[in-house]
């Protein structure tokens, strides 16, 4: 799929990079860098990166099709065109989505995506997708409870240009996927999801524990939980945490 790569040596961050020199760059375009001195994860975490080890990108995106209420769409679609990439090197039922949209294998944490979207009127005008992937690094330094890599897993060196273009044509061919039958994206979303058939929660806000299935997902990203006394939950991000 046709696409344009930038490559820079050393940013502070790919998503604030694009979100001001690409206004006017085309869709697709993705940039990436060897070292990202102050990446961003969801809700202002951080995300460790060994410099030229592992994948730290941002592609822009111009899905103007899809409305803004519906904007979801693109979080399933990038998040499923990584785990799509991922499953060439991973057996397939390893890698799986967590709610919203971090990319696990088994139990640990491989990859991170932060999306911000622009809205104009009632569509989306643009979005930025901020994705970072561990594929060689071998050990992690910082707090982050579980991380993994690629090359922690298979015990392989990878080239990262070549994981980098299954990445954005997976991306790609997904978003396609969204725009031409939203429904059929959803349903491989709720299907990759890490922990659907039950986990153990605990409310940020009370500190209640408690355990549920994953019902569904809604188009603005809260996800439906049934708890064990049968009572449907609706949580935002943030709003809840997994206990590992």
């Amino acid at each position: 799929m046709k696409h344009n790569i930038l490559h820079l040596d050393s940013v502070t961050s790919t998503n604030s990079w694009l979100a001001v020199e690409g206004r006017d760059m085309p869709h697709a375009t993705v940039v990436t860098t060897r070292e990202q001195t102050a990446g961003r994860g969801q809700r202002g975490n951080s995300w460790e990166s060994q410099p030229g080890a592992n994948l730290t990108f941002s592609m822009l995106l111009r899905p103007e099709s899809i409305a803004a209420h519906s904007q979801f769409t693109i979080s399933e679609a990038v998040a499923l065109g990584i785990a799509d990439a991922l499953r060439h090197y991973l057996p397939a039922n390893r890698v799986k989505i967590k709610w919203s949209n971090d990319i696990y294998v088994d139990n640990r944490k491989i990859c991170g995506i932060l999306i911000e979207n622009s809205i104009t009127g009632d569509r989306i005008g643009r979005s930025i997708a901020g994705i970072g992937i561990n594929v060689n690094q071998e050990e992690f330094h910082s707090d982050a409870p579980n991380p993994v890599s690629l090359r922690n897993i298979t015990g392989i060196e990878y080239n990262l240009d070549e994981v980098l273009n299954l990445v954005i044509d997976s991306i790609l061919s997904r978003l396609d996927e969204g725009i031409a039958d939203p429904a059929s994206l959803h349903r491989a979303y709720i299907e990759s999801l890490w922990g659907k058939e039950g986990r153990t929660y605990r409310d940020t806000a009370t500190g209640e524990i408690f355990s549920a299935i994953i019902e569904d997902v809604a188009p603005i990203g809260h996800i439906h939980l049934r708890d064990t006394s049968g009572r449907l939950r609706i949580h935002a991000f943030k709003e809840i945490a997994v206990i590992l």
